[in-house]
């Protein structure tokens, strides 16, 4: 596979990873680390840009790009001020758009995450939105200049993994920016499965987070993303209807 370039950056590993819920910011350090990743996400509501903080201290700022996210933003006008707080604190102009007012399912609000991205967008922010498998509100996205649409394989942390298929298939054909499934991958196989659906990546955090060995989770969602591009790569076959046998059938004492 071609690798991947988002905004200009062009990035090896097509696993990107969440930096919430980590047992300590050594664990944290070890799995980035292990997962190969090269852009990992920060919850603005969690760390403090202007201060020694435990989760920043556990990331090396030279080696991975760090994206923050509005993270429990409920409108629009909350998630441009996160974005806008962060870019002075730590000068980062990439930013994660989230805007989530349900509490239950966490699941984004289209048209506060349509009006927060045309917003930061024309600030200059590189904007990479999370939102639903929904492959009109993807277009429109694209559309306002977003670098890249981050569609939900399930709701965050459920770990069903994908549920959204069909929907991922239509985002992915039509899109002509990176797409990166983001929440609800709970297993390497999930992860898999989005790079084999086309994804050009994925972003994972809870089901590494909260495994019970992170580091060697993360290393395996490293390696089950690399097995699917080496998969793309070889050049599978494709679906029949009907079988196919992998020996003659016939000359076999000629």
């Amino acid at each position: 596979m071609e690798s991947l370039v988002i905004a200009g950056r062009k990035f090896r590993s097509r696993l990107f990873v969440g930096t919430g819920k980590y047992p300590s910011p050594s664990v944290l350090a070890n799995t980035l680390e292990e997962s190969g990743t090269e852009l990992v996400t920060v919850a603005l509501r969690r760390v403090n840009f202007s201060e020694q903080d435990p989760t920043l201290s556990a990331i090396d700022f030279g080696k991975y790009l760090v994206v923050p996210n509005t993270s429990g933003a409920k409108d629009a006008d909350e998630a441009i001020r996160l974005a806008r707080l962060s870019r002075t604190a730590s000068g980062l102009n990439w930013v994660k758009l989230e805007v989530t007012p349900d509490p239950v399912y966490l699941l984004p609000d289209p048209s506060e995450t349509l009006k927060a991205a045309e917003i930061l967008v024309k600030e200059n922010f590189i904007v990479l939105p999370y939102m639903h498998a929904d492959p009109a509100l993807a277009k429109r996205l694209e559309d306002a200049g977003c670098a890249a649409v981050m569609p939900l394989g399930s709701p965050i942390g459920s770990a069903r993994g994908i549920k959204t298929e069909e929907f991922l298939d239509i985002i992915i054909k039509q899109a002509t920016v990176p797409v990166v499934v983001d929440a609800g991958l709970g297993m390497p196989s999930h992860a898999a499965k989005a790079i084999e659906l086309g994804a050009d990546a994925v972003l994972v955090n809870t089901a590494i987070a909260v495994a019970d060995n992170p580091v060697t989770m993360g290393r395996a969602f490293r390696l089950a993303v690399e097995s699917a591009e080496a998969a793309l790569d070889a050049g599978p076959i494709k679906e029949k209807d009907k079988a196919s046998p992998s020996s003659p059938l016939t000359g076999f004492l000629e």
